[in-house]
């Protein structure tokens, strides 16, 4: 059995793939596989994945969806089926990444020595060496997203109230129990998965690792930060300019919203949680949100 199954679901970024292949397999110390999952990308990414790495996998998906993508990939090891033998850990894994050598073997290791521990994510930086905030984060309650939007979390980044968006007023440097990591580098135990289930596929691209966290800490499981392990993280190369994705990172917030909060939200919160969403989603936004109807 592998110890680690990794999934990496790619759009149109063949040359990136690469890049994270090559580091991905340039990891030793752990027994583990790679299933690529390509989105029908029209730069031939699959057709390179398959010429010049053989000893991975490659699913051909005609479903451009990360969430559906990435489910393939999981299934693809077993996860999500009833079966006795399912691998330790799975780790969702972006294209645009590029992993250092001892990567999984260290998150492997900490995983094994921290039981309670269901989902880690790494130390995520861009290319000028800046921190990806979004590595680790605060669920985005409507308190917390109130914040985000009125411009307290920029004003008082260091505060653990206003900053908890994307719990700046933590230690990049420093290992924490947060809500959620980001989907660029998730490791998650195959445990928590065979109880929480796979990703929800309503999230068509953003907000799905949110959902996943959510759901694997509500059945006591821990999410870590581990910024022991630093990622190279190439961020939004499939999506960049993209307003299909655009749209849809304000629409995976409303899904998260009406999933886990809408029902326990006061009426004056909820307006104003709508009218932000709408502000920067759009009119295609205010009307699938009047679609939803009333209160759940």
């Amino acid at each position: 059995m592998f110890d680690l199954t990794v999934v990496v679901v790619s759009y149109n970024v063949r040359d990136l793939l690469r890049d994270c292949l090559n580091s991905a397999l340039a990891n030793g110390g752990v027994r583990f596989s790679i299933c690529v999952v390509d989105n029908d990308s029209p730069d031939d990414s699959a057709g390179m994945a398959e010429r010049e790495f053989p000893q991975v996998h490659l699913i051909r998906n005609s479903n451009n969806g990360y969430a559906a993508g990435n489910n393939l990939g999981l299934r693809y090891f077993g996860f999500g089926e009833k079966t006795a033998t399912l691998p330790r850990y799975a780790l969702l894994l972006n294209p645009d990444t590029v992993v250092p050598p001892d990567a999984f073997a260290h998150v492997v290791a900490y995983m094994d020595a921290h039981p309670g521990a269901g989902v880690l994510g790494v130390k995520l930086v861009r290319a000028d060496g800046s921190l990806d905030l979004a590595c680790r984060r605060s669920f985005p309650t409507p308190e917390v997203s109130l914040y985000r939007f009125v411009g307290l979390s920029r004003l008082f980044p260091r505060s653990p109230r206003f900053g908890r968006y994307n719990m700046t007023f933590l230690d990049p440097d420093e290992p924490a129990e947060v809500d959620s990591v980001a989907g660029a580098f998730m490791l998650v135990r195959g445990e928590a998965i065979a109880q929480a289930g796979l990703l929800d596929e309503t999230f068509w691209m953003y907000g799905e690792d949110l959902d996943w966290a959510y759901r694997i800490k509500q059945r006591g499981w821990k999410v870590v930060y581990y910024p022991a392990v630093t990622v190279l993280h190439l961020k939004r190369s499939s999506s960049a300019g993209s307003a299909r994705a655009q749209y849809e990172f304000q629409r995976a917030m409303w899904v998260f919203y009406r999933k886990h909060y809408r029902a326990e939200t006061p009426r004056w919160l909820d307006a104003l949680v709508r009218l932000g969403l709408g502000v920067r989603g759009g009119r295609r936004l205010i009307a699938e949100m009047s679609r939803d109807g009333g209160r759940p």
